[in-house]
């Protein structure tokens, strides 16, 4: 009975973070939505350290996620982040997103060259990248082209996709700006 129980508990732990990521996108949704309104920053939560910024979607891939400003560690655990010191999304100079392999960004492992990624920011702007490729580097040899010429979108998970422990390595996928025709 005691093993049971145990075993129980071990379980709801396990399911907590998932479910905490899928309440969030529904809580960072509505933020999303009512800052694109008001035009002001809306938190999703009145604790929040971090704000949506934009929303990124993999149409191929049936994906769309809430980016959240800031990159602190509160804010990855519900969602992508805008690392700091990015440049804004869909202005030149490249915008780099982070987030979790086992939640937001699990679609990495299945992105390839030539998909397209959109990105629609708060104030309504929208930018659509095609990725060019990913690779996988130590993350503290990881060294982005920061003052890029053209809008250049960096998306950034560890690696590999199914380790279930922390580890130096990230995998990274860089993706440029589609020109619009």
């Amino acid at each position: 009975m005691a093993l049971s129980f145990a075993g129980l508990c071990l379980a709801g732990q396990g399911a907590v973070i998932p479910a905490k990521a899928v309440l969030a996108q529904v809580l960072l949704e509505r933020a999303f939505a009512k800052s694109r309104s008001t035009g002001a920053p809306v938190k999703a939560w009145p604790w929040a350290d971090a704000v949506p910024v934009a929303r990124i979607s993999v149409p191929r891939l049936g994906v769309s996620e809430i980016i959240l400003s800031g990159g602190s560690g509160e804010a990855l655990a519900f969602g992508p982040t805008l690392v700091p010191g990015s440049a804004p999304l869909g202005q030149n100079g490249t915008a780099v997103v982070a987030a979790h392999r086992d939640t937001h960004f699990s679609f990495m492992q299945h992105l390839q060259p030539g998909d397209v990624v959109v990105v629609e920011t708060t104030d309504g702007d929208r930018a659509s990248f095609r990725v060019q490729g990913g690779y996988v580097v130590r993350n503290d040899q990881f060294a982005i082209a920061s003052r890029a010429v053209a809008p250049t979108l960096v998306l950034s998970t560890c690696w590999p996709f199914d380790a279930t422990t922390q580890g130096p390595w990230r995998y990274v996928a860089i993706a440029h700006a589609q020109s619009s025709r």
